[in-house]
């Protein structure tokens, strides 16, 4: 199952690679809507699964929407850089945004252990993708006032839930069988 999320990955990447080249807004806007989706699919699992009485945790209920929650200030902080500006890039994220949610859908269902592994090879990659664009572009990114979005989160925003979603990163916590 690690060999076809692998290539799943894989393919993924290569096409935002191919379809992005040299467009990095575009491209963070597209990975930052992608970022989501995952928190979505668990939230929509667990859920259903409270609503049948198969299996309640809290914990991971407020874990994946604090999580949602980073996500969706990273879509508007690419939003606000003009990540969005084109309809063709707010297509395709929009509709690889759907077909990703009912894949991580069904694997949760299926293989909870692998949505998340899923997942983490996604992150991963975003997070290379932004070390190596923060490291060419470090001294322009830095004379740069930050988005006024970024500063409303990170600096006033809702820190309760940050924090919240912060201290969860560092504990483990039980996967749904």
């Amino acid at each position: 199952m690690k060999v076809l999320i692998q290539a799943i990955v894989s393919f993924f990447v290569f096409i935002v690679d191919f379809v992005y080249g040299n467009r990095s807004y575009p491209r963070f806007y597209v990975l930052e809507t992608i970022a989501r989706v995952p928190y979505f699919s668990y939230l929509s699992v667990l859920h259903l699964y409270e609503t049948l009485g198969y299996w309640r945790k809290a914990d991971l209920l407020k874990l994946h929407f604090a999580e949602s929650w980073n996500e969706l200030h990273h879509l508007l902080i690419m939003e606000s850089l003009g990540g969005d500006r084109y309809w063709i890039d707010r297509f395709v994220a929009q509709h690889v945004a759907v077909a990703y949610y009912w894949v991580v859908v069904l694997i949760y269902m299926l293989f909870p252990k692998y949505a998340y592994y899923l997942m983490e090879l996604i992150e991963g990659h975003a997070y290379h993708t932004y070390d190596d664009y923060l490291k060419a572009h470090e001294t322009e990114l830095k004379a740069q006032r930050a988005p006024q979005v970024a500063i409303n989160f990170y600096r006033d925003g809702d820190s309760i839930c940050l924090m919240k979603f912060r201290l969860h990163q560092t504990m483990n916590f039980a996967v749904p069988r």
